[in-house]
């Protein structure tokens, strides 16, 4: 079992390293779309679609690697009160309750919506250039999945501090 928690924090970890660089893509995308629409008045047909899926996609592949860091927001007035074995306890119930049912249904639309993005070779609307949708649904279903194995990953550690009274590593 350990094994396999390693495995997917190390992948989440690796996921958000990896999205890390779709930042600095983005910073680019806009700093080019910006230059040629203020400086030589040519705004590109494909600069404001590609930089809204590279920033979704950024964030989908991410969510996983802010799991693992605990590093999303939370209200923690009195979370931060509460020993390692209270936050287990709330951790436990909030990810058995509300994540898994959530990451479930979401991760089985996103599916659909991908298959279905690449059967039917689906197109964003958005502007006239109509760019191909199905990399970025991709995008958000491995989001969705790696943030599910993190999730997984980070209750098994929880149930295994209130059963064994001890921290998993």
């Amino acid at each position: 079992m350990k094994k396999i928690i390693k495995f997917i924090e190390a992948t989440s970890l690796w996921t958000g390293k990896t999205a890390r660089w779709l930042s600095v893509a983005l910073v680019l995308l806009m700093t080019f779309e910006v230059f040629m629409r203020y400086v030589f008045r040519r705004p590109t047909m494909w600069g404001y679609e590609t930089m809204i899926m590279t920033g979704a996609a950024m964030y989908a592949l991410a969510w996983a690697y802010v799991h693992r860091e605990k590093a999303h927001i939370r209200v923690d007035v009195f979370y931060m009160r509460l020993s390692a074995r209270g936050k287990a306890v709330i951790d436990t119930i909030c990810t058995f309750f509300l994540f898994f049912p959530l990451i479930s249904l979401l991760g089985y639309m996103a599916f659909s919506w991908m298959v279905r993005a690449w059967k039917i070779g689906e197109k964003s609307v958005e502007s006239y250039w109509y760019p191909p949708i199905a990399p970025l649904r991709t995008a958000v279903f491995l989001g969705l999945l790696f943030f599910g194995l993190q999730g997984l990953a980070q209750f098994i550690r929880d149930v295994y501090l209130l059963v064994r009274n001890k921290s998993y590593d």
